[in-house]
């Protein structure tokens, strides 16, 4: 759940009941769904509204005060409101987060002068003043809708996740194992623009974690431990122990640099460095952390993950890596992504452990033993891929939805049908645009909440398909 700070805004030729009920009503709204919230209270100012410069101010102190904890602001309109003033403690609070405009609508019965709220007008007013202020703001879904209704908690709903996926990449630390392998120019990405926007990659060779891995007793409790989890999370039939405990050290040398460089997701080298000098694959290591929403992306693709885990922010669901990898017979609507797999098991029908199939005839099967293997099921699907542009400088890309079907598929690794309205564009747009071939992906709806947080709040330039 979020934690709000709430401005109440008033006028004082408009009732001032309405602002001491739409506060109530509001703060109640947020408790119901769970939220915390951090408003000024009638003994501060007038109904713990804010009104004048002197209310801002006290406000502002108050939001300031509670800096760390708050993900954004609500700007609840009970009636026309103070459209300075609600500027004003915004500027002075100096969040730096998202914020919501909401204004309650009047009824047609009580449009005296004792009873109008005159928000739908007022709401006008108050974002007229927030752009003037250079103050980003979203908007509720209806021009004036009543904090209790249902379409309400949907905007409720809607913005919360935008305050995640702000909080989440913002200052956000990415784990970068191994080296960009040299097949794959394709996720070749800018540090210094990620860094440009408030995002770290910490690096680490191959060769520590393979050399950590060597030093790693068998009779280690990490190991141990990691060994008894992997076998709860997915079956293991046919898959010998050796190639177990070499998982189960991959994962415990990977977990504490994870935890020592304090960074929240990762992306791996895997193709075929891992095959070839550890002799197996990471894939089911990395299946655990992203379905333990702890993102993880193969081939090192950094960009990949960014794209991951602001799909996990939104949802807080698991996200998976794929490829666009097959046209679906004739269907211009329908693909087939795939990946070899590391996706989590929050993906899958049914899972199981197996070996690579793909480059086993390169590095040997007995060297491939690690993926996750089985048909991605059926539900709704966003999907997200974001990239640096060295050219502008900035980070773009593209976000929408669309579904898994339950079409039939027979192939190997992870896989799945996916239905995309008017998918042809979208496949225009990345190649006109030379976006990756990589998505990531979320069993979810919340592309909207993926394009509002992106472009309102930290710049970037994406693309809306619908």
């Amino acid at each position: 759940m979020s934690t709000f700070g709430v401005i109440i805004g008033n006028r004082g030729f408009f009732p001032d009941v309405l602002a001491r009920d739409g506060r109530e009503e509001i703060l109640r709204v947020l408790a119901e769904q769970g939220h915390t919230a951090f408003c000024l209270t009638p003994e501060q100012s007038k109904f713990g509204s804010v009104e004048t410069f002197a209310d801002a101010r006290r406000c502002a102190d108050l939001f300031r005060s509670h800096a760390d904890a708050i993900d954004g602001v609500i700007v609840s309109l009970p009636n026309f409101g103070d459209e300075r003033a609600i500027a004003d403690t915004l500027r002075l609070a100096r969040l730096n987060v998202p914020v919501l405009v909401q204004a309650t609508p009047d009824a047609p019965g009580k449009m005296t002068i004792a009873h109008r709220r005159d928000s739908f007008c007022g709401k006008m007013s108050a974002c007229n003043n927030l752009k003037q202020y250079g103050i980003p703001y979203s908007l509720t879904a209806l021009h004036t809708v009543s904090p209790s209704s249902a379409e309400f908690k949907r905007d409720l709903e809607w913005f919360s996740g935008v305050c995640r996926v702000v909080k989440g990449l913002r200052n956000l630390r990415v784990g970068a194992i191994g080296a960009r392998p040299a097949a794959f120019n394709t996720v070749r990405y800018s540090e210094k623009i990620l860094e440009a926007n408030a995002i770290t990659v910490e690096t680490l060779d191959l060769s520590e974690v393979i050399g950590r891995i060597g030093r790693m007793k068998d009779t280690d409790d990490r190991a141990v431990q990691k060994l008894k989890n992997i076998e709860r999370y997915v079956a293991t039939t046919g898959i010998p122990q050796p190639a177990l405990l070499k998982m189960a050290k991959l994962g415990a040398v990977i977990d504490d640099w994870m935890h020592s460089a304090q960074v929240k997701i990762s992306a791996v080298q895997c193709w075929t460095s891992l095959e070839e000098n550890l002799g197996v694959v990471p894939c089911t290591v990395m299946s655990m952390m992203s379905d333990s929403l702890i993102s993880s992306a193969c081939e090192v693709d950094v960009c990949g993950v960014i794209g991951m885990h602001a799909l996990q922010l939104a949802s807080q669901t698991p996200s998976a890596l794929l490829d666009w990898n097959n046209n679906y017979g004739s269907d211009p609507n329908k693909a087939v992504c795939f990946h070899c797999s590391n996706l989590p098991k929050h993906f899958f029908k049914d899972v199981q452990m197996d070996f690579q199939a793909i480059i086993a005839g390169t590095v040997g099967k007995e060297n491939t033993f690690g993926t996750c293997v089985g048909r991605v099921k059926s539900g709704a699907m966003s999907y997200a891929r974001f990239s640096t542009d060295d050219l502008t400088g900035k980070i773009r890309g593209y976000a929408g939805e669309g579904h898994f079907t339950d079409d039939p598929l027979e192939t190997f690794g992870g896989a799945g049908v996916v239905e995309i309205p008017n998918m042809q564009k979208l496949l225009h747009y990345i190649c006109e645009n030379g976006f990756e071939h990589h998505v990531a992906a979320n069993f979810s709806t919340v592309a909207p909440v993926i394009h509002e947080a992106t472009t309102r709040y930290l710049g970037w330039d994406m693309y809306a398909h619908a």
